[in-house]
Order: C-alpha cells, then structure tokens, then sequence
C-alpha cells in the first residue's frame, strides 16, 4: 500500500523560511508561547501607579501669557531655541469650559478655527524665540521611522515623524498629545531635530533612525549629541495590550524593562470586587492589575542604543493623562483634544 507523506502546512513553511534567514544572519530565533508570556507575567512586581508618574516642572510664562517647559540644562547653549509647549496660555476656546481660560491649542483640529491655530504657533514662536515671525515648519505625522531634512518651511508638510536642520532662524516643530516628543541637538556641528514617537513609531526605531540620518547628513557624532525627552503619556497611564508586547519582543532585547504590571483599580472596586465581576473569560476583565508600557525609557533606550551618552538625555517629566490641567491628552480626553508642540531650532548669529 501506498503511504503520502502529510503536506507540510503553511505556517509551517513559513517558519522554516525564517529559521533559515536567521541562520545565516548567525541569529537564533526564541519562539514564544502564550503560556511563556503568562509565566513571565506572574514574576512582574505589581505597582503602584503613583510610583510612576513623573511630575512636570512649573511651565515658564512668556510675556504673551504663553506657559512652555524649557530643558534646564541646555540654557548654557545660547545659540539654541527649544522648548515643549503645555495647553496654557493661547487664544484656543474649543477645548476649555466656558468659563476656563482660554487655550493653546497647536494642531489643525476638526473642533478649532484654523485662524486660531495660527495665531497660537505664532505666539508659542514669540514665547521661544522672541519673534511672532519666526519661520514655524511643521511634518505631517504618520506613526513611521521616516525623518526628512528641513531647510525652510514647506507649502505642504512632509509625511515624516521627525525632521533635522542646519539653517539657522528656522524652528522644527513635532505636535503630540499623548506620543512621546524628542529632542536633539549636535553642539559640535549645531544640528538640530525633532521626533515624534508613539508607540508604533518607536517600534519602528524613529530616534534611532533619526540620529542616524544626523549622522548620515551632518557628520554628526553621537559623543556631542544632548537629547531631551518631553512629556508624554507616562507609564503610570498607558495600559496596552498584549499585542504591543509582542511587538516590542520582536524589535528589543530590552522589552521585557519597559513593560510592568500595574494596579489601577480604584478605592471601591478594591473594596468590593464582588460587584464587578462579570461573565467574560478569564483574562478578559478589566478587574486587576494591567500591563503597562514606558514609552518614555524606551524612547530613552534607543537614543543610548544610538550611542548618546546616557548623561547627555534629559528627562523633563510631566503625564500628559495625569496632569490634564497643563497637557493636551487623547487618551484622558477620549480622542477630542488639541495639540502640544515641541520645537527646536539654531539661534541666527
């Protein structure tokens, strides 16, 4: 009798395929279970959200009323114009209570008059640079590794989640309201750029890319590279899913630091857990501690990974979520809320 041999399924084949890759890129592919990523887990320390957020410094008010965070250790570096904007301060009223003050939002939004919006970059421009009319140039963002090279402001944004210059007068801008803005200033060459990193651009390696193209472009050596990392979602609020682990896992060998377990539960549901259970699957409840993900170390991370030295990275605190009453936040505002700006630029001589 004639046996056939069982046909070797496409997942199968499909593996085989990249074992092969791997080996002769001398790599050695870790598979990973379901069941290896419930025992690891386990073995996290649960954590207090409190524990984790870290809190902004006191804006500092321009004298057009508008409130933007400065990096305290770059004010030796007189030739550079930076900062991180906050909500404060503005012409914006789409996004404040009626009898709030008024707001600075920065991004073209369905909610707010584009006027307005205008009007506000202008004044965040003033408030860094002195100047209403300093040339503004912004990126159209789309969560990608791509950084483009600036050298005036363009009639259409670029789509890139970073953008870098060598000409002096002009002000690079990333808009956040939750992502992660970084930025980074050569102090040898006086280069400068800006990026946007959530969570699918940090995936991705956007600051690792982005300091790449730096030295690609300008020669610029990672030795006299300052960074700063600006405020974003902190680890405290950012609960994610098991998906954005794995994603992480694939790209990092570090990923396992960036992700730790959380107790967001409120004071009544500690109390009295028996009224929030439901009948959904195990692992399927919002009831217990959530796997939460620190975009700002990760972000930290690749810009070590990059070769800046980790002495020369400055972390200027602040949750967006946490501290609804200075930050724009997408997540603590459901999806409708304006935008932050952070820029960056070369003093002209």
């Amino acid at each position: 009798m004639r046996t056939f041999a069982r046909p070797e399924p496409d997942s199968d084949r499909q593996i085989a395929a990249l074992d092969s890759l791997f080996e002769i890129a001398g790599l050695v592919r870790q598979p990973r279970s379901k069941a290896a990523v419930g025992t690891r887990r386990k073995r996290r320390e649960t954590q207090e959200k409190s524990d984790l957020t870290r809190i902004a410094p006191e804006p500092q008010m321009a004298a057009n009323g508008v409130r933007w965070l400065p990096v305290l250790a770059w004010e030796e570096l007189d030739w550079l114009w930076h900062g991180f904007s906050t909500r404060q301060g503005g012409r914006s009223r789409a996004y404040c209570p009626e009898d709030g003050q008024s707001e600075l939002n920065l991004g073209f939004t369905a909610e707010d008059e584009r006027e307005i919006v205008i009007g506000n970059r202008r004044l965040l421009a003033e408030g860094v640079t002195g100047n209403a009319a300093t040339p503004l140039a912004a990126i159209r963002q789309i969560h990608s590794a791509h950084v483009v090279r600036a050298s005036a402001v363009p009639d259409k944004p670029p789509k890139a989640d970073g953008q870098m210059t060598d000409v002096p007068g002009l002000l690079l801008a990333v808009q956040t309201a939750d992502c992660i803005p970084v930025l980074v200033a050569d102090r040898r060459r006086r280069v400068v750029a800006a990026f946007h990193a959530g969570w699918r651009g940090t995936v991705k390696r956007i600051v690792e890319a982005g300091v790449g193209r730096m030295r690609l472009e300008f020669g610029s050596r990672p030795a006299d590279l300052v960074a700063a990392i600006g405020p974003g979602v902190g680890a405290c609020c950012y609960a994610v899913g098991e998906e954005v682990l794995s994603e992480f896992e694939s790209q990092f060998t570090y990923a396992s630091d960036l992700f730790c377990e959380v107790d967001d539960a409120d004071a009544v549901r500690r109390k009295y857990p028996m009224l929030f259970l439901t009948q959904r699957a195990p692992g399927h409840s919002p009831i217990g501690p959530s796997l939460h993900l620190d975009l700002t170390e990760a972000n930290r991370r690749q810009l070590m990974a990059a070769g800046v030295r980790a002495r020369a990275i400055q972390m200027v605190g602040g949750c967006t979520s946490c501290q609804p009453e200075m930050f724009f936040s997408h997540r603590a505002q459901q999806g409708r809320t304006g935008r932050m700006m952070s820029v960056i630029g070369i003093r002209p001589a």
